[in-house]
């Protein structure tokens, strides 16, 4: 399976992003949808709002996204009808993750493959951020992660140099605008706008949403 990981990194044709900060959550992606060397969409929203409480956003084959926001949606739900309280963040991407893990082992001649990131808020008012690889591992993370996306290693080089664990959202928000746009230059399965969502104790925002557009001069 690593292998394979390895093997799909550059493929996966998306930059997204997690940055936590001292009173919040970050998450930050691009809109370009790709087929092998196509562009097949430049408007696709990558970063999610779940709920009220949670974001994701998925890099990897696009109808394995689109079917884990559909069913993470609909038993988070049916688990806070039973249970008469709100999932943790921490249960949400287990679940994630259990989904990816049972897809991967099932006979199929399309392999799942999909890496989420997933931010939130629980009740009492913390903010957590996981990154659920492919193959299912949920780990949390302390600082930030761009899980499996093509745009990875511009992002995490650009983060190893910028992040510090004092920021606030406003300035994670800022570092992550920064991120995409690193990643949009060099990758070229990452490009077209960049959505930049912030999840605080008080709030799930949607804070930038930016489209990226061509610019044709004549050379002189």
């Amino acid at each position: 399976m690593d292998e394979e990981l390895s093997k799909s990194v550059l493929k996966t044709g998306t930059s997204i992003v997690g940055i936590v900060c001292k009173d919040g959550v970050v998450m930050a992606g691009d809109r370009r949808a790709t087929a092998g060397n196509i562009a097949v969409s430049k408007n696709t929203q990558k970063v999610v709002k779940i709920n009220d409480w949670l974001v994701t956003s998925g890099t990897g084959m696009a109808s394995d996204i689109e079917m884990v926001k559909k069913i993470i949606y609909a038993q988070l739900r049916l688990k806070e009808l039973k249970t008469k309280s709100k999932p943790t963040v921490k249960e949400a991407a287990n679940l994630i993750g259990m989904m990816s893990y049972q897809n991967i082992r099932q006979p199929t001649m399309v392999p799942f493959i999909a890496g989420t990131l997933v931010a939130g808020k629980n009740e009492d008012g913390s903010t957590e951020l996981y990154s659920v690889e492919p193959a299912g591992t949920v780990s949390k993370v302390e600082d930030f992660d761009a899980n499996f996306s093509s745009g990875m290693p511009f992002i995490l080089g650009l983060l190893e140099r910028k992040y510090n664990k004092s920021l606030n959202v406003k300035e994670g928000a800022e570092l992550a605008l920064e991120c995409i746009k690193s990643s949009t230059q060099r990758d070229t399965g990452s490009g077209n706008g960049i959505d930049v969502f912030t999840i605080t104790k008080d709030k799930v925002e949607h804070t930038f949403k930016q489209i990226i557009e061509a610019n044709y001069k004549e050379e002189k």
